[in-house]
């Protein structure tokens, strides 16, 4: 179980990490609502389905976060004017 707790960890610091750098004006507005997400399922149990579920979507969302990552986009060098970008048909489908 502490595997999975310092798994959760670092994708909530990832997370966070990537809101940063998002290009939104209401980029705050997401960092606080990832910080709240965490903080009000921080109870749950792992082995839950539910968590499971709500896991992916975190790492979906991580991934929609770094679309927008100079450093992902242009793979390793900011400068670089070449970006490649990768659309999902529907991201986040209705539970």
């Amino acid at each position: 179980m502490a595997s999975q707790s310092t798994e959760l960890l670092h994708l909530y610091r990832r997370l966070l990490r990537s809101c940063a750098t998002y290009p939104s004006k209401n980029r705050w507005g997401i960092y606080e609502a990832i910080r709240e997400e965490f903080r009000d399922n921080r109870a749950m149990k792992p082995d839950d389905p539910k968590t499971q579920k709500q896991i992916q979507v975190a790492y979906k969302g991580l991934g929609q976060l770094r679309m927008y990552d100079t450093v992902q986009l242009s793979k390793g060098n900011p400068e670089s004017p070449n970006w490649e970008v990768t659309l999902e048909q529907n991201p986040m489908p209705k539970p």
